[in-house]
């Protein structure tokens, strides 16, 4: 059986703000564009969740909830070094480690290198580990599966650690709201509840097939984690055909102004991640789900290598406002980056030009 860790570090952009500016220590923060510049809520500081603040938010709405609020413009090229501390704690431990961004990773520490028997033992160690580097804290969920890892981290953050054991599982699934399973968004759940799906122990009670005629072919994924399966394996080396992010809404969007801000933090994002997995593109493809779950995907194929340098906000900005379709309210918006070429191809391609 194996045992799999998902690291998840706590509000990482604000914490890293709070850590290096004291004035911060305590006080509500977001990381993101201030509301004259229309911008959104990239991270936001615990202090500041305790108002409803939340990441994609425009940051006007976030300033409405919150008046003492501290906007902080983002320093990628920090977050990234202080990522790179985080995984280099990870190399101490085992080479099977698969980061999902710049603040998350699954592992797989069945086999480590420190020949350590307890999963909780190794998550404690890579905890402390992190703090002692980078002063900062990290929630860790344990399990035998990345499914459940992932949503043990989220159950006791911050600085939290959470093992589901084999014997827990079914219990565990069967308890757990239909909103905390990892792949069930907002908009998703609402759905399952109109349908009668309130938990796991629901959830577990619907076919295979009605949850792929219901939901498509995602349904494959809920039947399996109804159950506490996951066979995905932690993949240190995945190649990926695209980089994206998506975001769904409850409320749904109304208003261009909303859409535009939450497009300009899905864009940040993503431009993270390309950064993470050194990767570029040609392609940049939008996507839009309308409230009515009609769905349009648009792309644009650009002649030159979509960079963590490009204004990847001002591209996607001028997708929606060619496709969007005027006075209908939107409930989930994407990003996605494919055609994909290493940072290597790039540099080489840029030398035979030369």
């Amino acid at each position: 059986m194996r045992k799999i860790l998902h690291i998840d570090m706590d509000a990482f952009y604000a914490s890293v703000e709070q850590r290096d500016h004291p004035a911060y220590r305590g006080r509500p923060v977001v990381v993101g564009g201030r509301p004259e510049q229309r911008g959104a809520v990239a991270a936001a500081s615990y202090e500041a969740r305790q108002y409803g603040i939340h990441s994609a938010m425009p940051s006007r709405i976030a300033q409405q909830r919150c008046r003492d609020l501290i906007f902080v413009k983002p320093r990628f090229d920090v977050y990234r070094q202080v990522s790179e501390q985080i995984r280099a704690v990870f190399d101490r431990y085992t080479d099977l480690a698969e980061p999902l961004s710049l603040d998350e990773a699954y592992l797989d520490v069945t086999e480590n290198k420190l020949g350590m028997t307890s999963a909780v033992a190794i998550a404690r160690q890579i905890k402390q580990d992190i703090q002692q580097d980078t002063r900062l804290t990290a929630s860790a969920g344990v399990s035998v599966n990345k499914f459940l890892a992932k949503v043990a981290s989220g159950l006791n953050k911050p600085d939290g650690l959470t093992l589901i054991a084999p014997d827990q599982i079914p219990a565990f699934i069967e308890s757990l709201p239909i909103e905390k399973f990892h792949g069930i968004g907002r908009v998703t759940a609402a759905k399952m509840r109109r349908l009668g799906i309130s938990t796991g122990a629901d959830l577990k009670q619907w076919s295979e097939a009605d949850l792929v005629r219901r939901f498509g072919k995602v349904g494959r994924f809920y039947y399996g984690v109804a159950r506490g399966e996951d066979p995905r394996l932690v993949n240190p080396n995945r190649i990926r055909k695209s980089i994206g992010a998506e975001k769904s809404f409850a409320p749904d969007l109304d208003s261009l102004g909303a859409m535009e801000n939450a497009l300009g933090a899905i864009a940040a994002k993503v431009s993270e991640r390309i950064r993470l997995q050194q990767r570029r593109g040609y392609t940049l493809t939008l996507k839009i789900k309308y409230a009515d779950y009609h769905q349009i995907t648009r792309s644009r194929t650009l002649a030159d290598l979509i960079s963590p340098g490009t204004d990847l906000q001002c591209l996607a900005l001028d997708l929606i406002r060619s496709h969007l379709d005027p006075g209908r309210p939107v409930r989930l918006l994407g990003l996605a980056i494919s055609n994909l070429e290493p940072v290597d191809a790039e540099y080489i391609q840029l030398c035979l030009n030369l």
